[in-house]
């Protein structure tokens, strides 16, 4: 029997019971689209994370108070704050060549509003090299400069998202704002970020002011929330980095030993973000590696109750000389093509319903993801339909042709 006609044969047979080849083919494809769709999603979310680290430069590192069980982290065993004190340790020394800016920060979350209008987002002190050092651009109006945070001006810079809220069309620049309980005015709105990280989320509904002034109005005189660093270039980071270490520990009167703190590079940032990354996609496909599971019991059920069937078809065929071997390849032809087909459904489904946000992502297909939804449908197809078409073929003719 030649390979054309053992097509022709499994396709009449699939055609023989359109509505049960269709709920088999839509299991297929929902276990395929699954695994496609939530591999994208953790894609999605990988490339999404790194383009917002980058989006901060290769040569930025942060200071905050804390160890980590992460040597590379540089983490220490003795709590140590971080104060204005120390920023301006690293600004000013000459042990540190190859840090180019220094940018204390000090968050809080407060209510903001405008006439009748309040919202409550983060307030963010810092000084007028945060908006070039962390590439938070002012779409309208202009940042602070220097001169506002040593005369601790009450003016500010508000996130995108948070400027709609309270002034809808209007222009913001120039009106007065209550954060907390002090008047700032409007100098610029900030330009609006992907906001699926935490970081971005604040800043495109925060509110950035001098450091000066949300030490005098807000957070008091205390610890800095942390301290953003840019060195010189991105080949600097490391002795950056290491510079950073010695200099804040030697203003904290502690060796390097015994000092709590922890300097973490972009490099550092990205490589933890795609383990989460990558744990996160690893957990998605398993769980939807489950669907593939059922959609294969399917294929062979359908393959079982397809030979039972057909069990006095098969009686004949192998009583007119038709081999064991063609009698199996039918049946397993049959489930390669129900499963193939419903793959090819499911990375239709997939690609579909990647034009939409899922978990806060956008997924990214992959054609490395669709090359192996294939070749899982393909052995969905083998291995289901094998003990299906096994059985068909150790049918003896006898028994077949008394089949009723």
């Amino acid at each position: 029997m030649s390979l054309f006609e053992l097509f022709r044969s499994a396709i009449s047979g699939i055609t023989t019971n359109l509505t049960r080849a269709a709920l088999t083919l839509l299991g297929v494809m929902i276990g395929i689209g699954s695994v496609i769709l939530l591999l994208g999603v953790g894609s999605g979310a990988q490339a999404t994370v790194a383009s917002q680290i980058a989006g901060l430069g290769t040569n930025t590192m942060t200071v905050t108070a804390g160890g980590s069980s992460s040597s590379s982290s540089r983490s220490m065993t003795k709590y140590q704050n971080l104060t204005l004190a120390t920023a301006t340790a690293l600004e000013k020394t000459d042990d540190a060549p190859d840090i180019k800016a220094v940018v204390p920060v000090v968050q809080e979350s407060e209510t903001v509003a405008y006439g009748t209008t309040s919202e409550t987002g983060a307030v963010i002190g810092t000084t007028a090299n945060y908006f070039t050092v962390t590439n938070a651009t002012v779409a309208i109006g202009t940042p602070f400069q220097n001169a506002d945070n040593t005369n601790a001006r009450k003016v500010c810079v508000i996130g995108a998202e948070l400027a709609e809220e309270l002034f809808s069309t209007a222009d913001p620049i120039g009106k007065s704002i209550t954060v907390g309980s002090t008047p700032f005015t409007v100098y610029g709105v900030l330009k609006s970020k992907d906001s699926s990280s935490g970081s971005t989320s604040s800043l495109n509904t925060g509110v950035v002011i001098p450091i000066n002034r949300m030490q005098r109005s807000i957070s008091g005189y205390g610890d800095l929330s942390s301290i953003t660093l840019q060195a010189k270039d991105s080949d600097s980071v490391t002795s950056a980095a290491a510079e950073a270490t010695s200099v804040i520990a030697a203003q904290l009167g502690v060796s390097t030993s015994d000092a709590d703190f922890t300097v973490t590079t972009q490099d550092e940032l990205m490589e933890t973000s795609s383990s989460v990354s990558s744990t996160l996609s690893t957990m998605l496909a398993a769980i939807a590696a489950i669907s593939l599971v059922v959609g294969g019991i399917g294929v062979m059920n359908i393959m079982l109750v397809t030979v039972t069937e057909r069990t006095r078809e098969i009686g004949i065929r192998t009583a007119l000389g038709a081999s064991r071997f063609a009698i199996s390849a039918q049946f397993i032809i049959e489930a390669t093509i129900l499963s193939l087909a419903g793959g090819l459904l499911g990375v239709g489904a997939a690609c579909l319903a990647s034009n939409f946000t899922i978990l806060g992502t956008k997924p990214t297909i992959t054609g490395g993801s669709v090359l192996l939804a294939a070749g899982v449908s393909i052995a969905i197809g083998i291995f289901f339909g094998g003990y299906p078409a096994i059985r068909a073929s150790r049918l003896k003719p006898v028994d077949a042709l008394r089949h009723d």
